[in-house]
Parts: C-alpha cells; structure tokens; sequence
C-alpha cells in the first residue's frame, strides 16, 4: 500500500466508499440499474495487474473473491462480471457487477450501455451500509 495513494476523481464521482480492505478500497457504483462493487489498490501509479507484486496479486485476488461471493448471493444475480479495463481510468480498478438476462444491457457489457440511474441520497448511504456490514 502507498501513503500516495489518490482516488481517481472520476471513480469518486461514479462511486460511494464503502470500506478499505488489506490492500483495495471497495467502492459501490452510483447505478440502480445493477449490483456493481469496485475495488481500487491503494497503490500508487499502478494501472495494471503486472504493476501488483506478486503478495499484492494475492490479496486483490483474494478481496475479488470476496467480494464475488458476497455479490452472487444478491437477489436475481445470475452472472458475476468482473473487468478491469483501465481505457479511460488508468488507475488500476476491477469492477464486479451481478448481472441477469433481461437487465438493462443483457447480454453486452455495462459499460457503455445507457445512461446511469444514480441512487437517490439516501439509498445509496442505505446501499453503502448494507454492504459495510456484508464486508465485515
């Protein structure tokens, strides 16, 4: 972990704080249109998985499970996504979003897909509790 690590400004915008795990910030998306967790290594300058060392690897492998898990047992989840895409965001993030036929961008990707319908204010710090408490 690195003492200069900064939040992407646009993964702040899209995104809640829900908990700092060993080594990633687990973040919820800001779009009622699906469950969507992210997770950001507080490591400074990495972009990519082969900027992780191999420790570091295994911890965000280990949090990505985690977090899959617990997405999984949503209610109408029947497909974990997971991606880490970095084409706009470099700063090294993995999304994992529960997807079902029929949801808004069934069977493409959710990226690019409509627009985001964000969470009223108190919903999302309802969303944010829920899951603190589903981490641990």
């Amino acid at each position: 972990m690195s003492a200069g690590f900064v939040l992407d400004p646009r993964l702040a915008a899209d995104s809640v704080f829900i908990a700092d795990g060993p080594l990633s910030q687990v973040r919820l998306m800001d779009d009622t249109r699906f469950p969507w967790l992210l997770l950001v290594p507080r490591v400074d300058g990495a972009a990519e998985w082969i900027d992780l060392d191999g420790g570091q690897q295994r911890l965000l492998l280990a949090e990505l499970n985690q977090a899959s898990q617990l997405l999984r047992a949503e209610p109408g989840v029947e497909k974990v996504n997971i991606g880490a895409l970095g084409n706009i965001v470099r700063q090294l993030h993995v999304h994992i979003v529960g997807r079902h036929a029929g949801d808004a961008a069934w069977p493409g990707p959710v990226w690019g897909s409509g627009t985001a319908v964000r969470h009223a204010a108190d919903a999302l710090a309802q969303r944010a509790a829920m899951w603190r408490s589903r981490l641990g």
